[in-house]
């Protein structure tokens, strides 16, 4: 559900991903000695190029923007909205996003990814995938600031 907000797209994703697990699990070769934490590894690597590959047939062309590198400054420090959201709360506002800056902040943020893995994987510059990760904490941020505004007008 990170991927795609669209349900249909998300269980043809997990059926694709699995149908490529079992395929591919004789030649499952675990690199570490824990055969779970090998095995769960492989599986969300697998899981995430399923998505990341539905999402590029089916979106014939992602929507990339590149942004100097002073725009690129991190959040400032200090106590997150997100600290007191549940999970579905944050997932619902990262379903908000547009495909191409969802994916890109999923695979930063969520999965771990760096930029030069993000951009060979999507095959776009390190400097458009800072750039969208950059419009994606911006809108995320913007959504957040909505959200408490339309709360605190609720409760008042």
């Amino acid at each position: 559900m990170r991927y795609s907000n669209q349900e249909n797209d998300v269980v043809e994703i997990v059926n694709d991903g699995f149908l490529k697990i079992f395929k591919a699990l004789p030649t499952f070769n675990p690199p570490h000695t824990n055969l779970e934490a090998s095995l769960k590894g492989w599986m969300k690597r697998i899981m995430i190029n399923t998505a990341i590959d539905h999402l590029r047939r089916n979106k014939n062309q992602f929507l990339v923007a590149e942004m100097a590198e002073s725009h690129l400054d991190k959040a400032e420090v200090g106590e997150s909205p997100i600290a007191s959201m549940t999970y579905k709360e944050i997932l619902a506002v990262i379903q908000r996003l547009s495909p191409v800056y969802r994916i890109v902040f999923n695979l930063y943020v969520m999965d771990g990814f760096k930029h030069e893995e993000i951009a060979a994987q999507l095959h776009i510059s390190v400097g458009a995938s800072k750039s969208n990760l950059a419009k994606a904490r911006a809108n995320i941020k913007k959504m957040l600031k909505e959200a408490v505004t339309y709360y605190e007008q609720k409760v008042v």
